[in-house]
């Protein structure tokens, strides 16, 4: 478990090392900020891409082989980020980084197979956790390698944490013996994988090709085109990468459908608090702190994500996961709608963070729960990978937002353009939003675990054989 859990912070730990580095990337590459930003996108569309891919391949062919994959895919990446000298060699490199993003659902599938039923939870709940972790200390962290020296040698700490735990997977997981049967659906892939790409293209770059523009519209129309003959195929082949007859049952369905606004609701804040922080205080509602303090305050966000994680499972085992999802989306609506405040003291931003951050531990550890013990056996890491992919949905639409909103809304400080409270007021209200309905939704998950007459209780267990206790219901 601790090596997974290792794996699910450095995994997450690339998606946000590079954020402090662009300005200095751009300077020495000859960037514009439009081509920088392709550093952080490629990267969100690789892991979306490879996510659900990995997820069926190790359901067929071996849950610590896909895993081992992956982080062979993210070393050699972060090798080519150490060793890059042009704008491409970088960009690969990001994109490698990228794939390795269904290590986190894969690591979770593997906890399920081989831990004792007693500590699944647990150790679901821990390495759910890892994601929030990995992304709240990665930017502070890459900020003061890049600081003492320079930005390769952040990419030179991935390369040699990513080669550490590839090693220590090999040598402490074992491989699941759970396999599913049928072939690989190739068409089923391509066909997602072109769905995907057009709709996070669409959101990611909206704002700054304009949501009115040819290209956003028909990216946005394009990806619903695809998505649409993607799922009647799924229905028709016998062995889908996705099985979509299973998705909709409605605990699943129900808990899909509230992971992207719960990715919605905990973006929020980690995309706009270091924003605030290191805005200046003739904003009104900036604190004027570096880059470096900002990234140091989200810390304890990150490292409260992963205390309170024993919490969610604890929570979870007396009441049910849907109990505990509930109980986390009302943390973070409470969280959002404090914060749209605009706290102007660290005194009262911190604890509205830590809010923030138990709200997220006790989602994320409740999800990939539900999702669980009402699948296969045969079919936990490909649900668990949909179920990551449409968190990254939800960050990806609220890292949108954010940006028109800030971008919309300004004022001038000292000759210079920054973004209002205006900007940051409504991305918290969106983020509330989110969490409103997502609470609604674990209402709804309540409601159909007792329509489908299974105990609480049993729900909790984990006891490895659900596939007879559902074709027994």
């Amino acid at each position: 478990m601790v090596v997974l859990c290792g794996c699910g912070i450095t995994v997450s730990l690339m998606h946000t090392l590079v954020v402090p580095l662009l300005p200095e990337m751009s300077r020495q590459l000859r960037l514009s900020q439009d081509s920088a930003s392709w550093l952080l996108t490629v990267t969100m569309l690789a892991g979306a891409v490879c996510a659900p891919v990995a997820g069926r391949l190790a359901d067929m062919v071996g849950k610590r082989r896909m895993l081992v994959c992956s982080l062979g895919l993210m070393t050699v990446g972060s090798l080519l980020g150490a060793l890059s000298w042009s704008f491409g060699s970088l960009l690969v490199g990001r994109l490698l980084q990228g794939a390795s993003f269904g290590v986190l659902p894969l690591g979770i599938s593997i906890l399920k197979d081989m831990l004792p039923p007693s500590r699944v939870m647990a150790g679901t709940a821990t390495m759910s956790s890892t994601l929030g972790v990995g992304g709240a200390i990665g930017m502070p962290l890459s900020g003061v390698i890049a600081a003492l020296m320079d930005w390769h040698a952040v990419f030179w700490a991935a390369t040699v944490v990513s080669l550490a735990v590839l090693v220590l997977v090999l040598v402490f997981v074992p491989e699941s013996p759970m396999r599913a049967s049928g072939r690989f659906d190739f068409v089923g892939a391509a066909g997602l994988a072109t769905g995907l790409v057009c709709l996070l293209l669409a959101i990611s770059q909206g704002s700054r090709w304009g949501w009115g523009s040819a290209a956003t519209i028909g990216l946005f129309c394009g990806s619903a085109g695809v998505l649409a003959l993607w799922s009647v195929h799924q229905l028709w082949v016998r062995s889908p990468l996705v099985d979509l007859r299973t998705s909709s049952r409605p605990v699943v369905l129900l808990t899909n459908l509230a992971t992207p606004l719960i990715g919605l609701a905990m973006f929020a804040s980690f995309m706009l608090t270091p924003l605030q922080l290191q805005a200046p205080l003739e904003t009104g509602y900036g604190h004027g702190a570096s880059v470096l303090v900002g990234g140091v305050c989200m810390v304890p966000m990150g490292l409260g994500i992963l205390v309170f994680s024993p919490l969610s499972a604890k929570l979870s085992a007396r009441r049910g996961a849907h109990v505990t999802l509930l109980c986390g989306a009302l943390l973070m609506l409470v969280g959002n709608v404090a914060m749209t405040t605009l706290p102007g003291h660290l005194a009262l931003l911190m604890p509205l963070l830590l809010v923030l951050s138990t709200g997220s531990a006790l989602c994320f550890s409740a999800m990939p729960t539900l999702i669980m013990n009402w699948v296969p056996n045969t079919e936990t890491a490909s649900a668990n990978s949909l179920n990551a992919l449409l968190r990254t949905i939800g960050t990806s639409t609220c890292a949108a937002l954010g940006g028109t909103f800030l971008a919309i809304f300004t004022m001038d400080v000292d000759g210079t353009e920054v973004a209002s409270a205006t900007g940051f007021e409504l991305t918290y209200w969106i983020g509330a939003a989110g969490a409103l309905a997502a609470a609604v939704l674990a209402g709804s998950v309540a409601f159909a675990i007792r329509r489908a007459g299974r105990d609480v209780t049993d729900e909790a267990r984990l006891d490895g054989d659900q596939d007879a206790d559902l074709a027994s219901r």
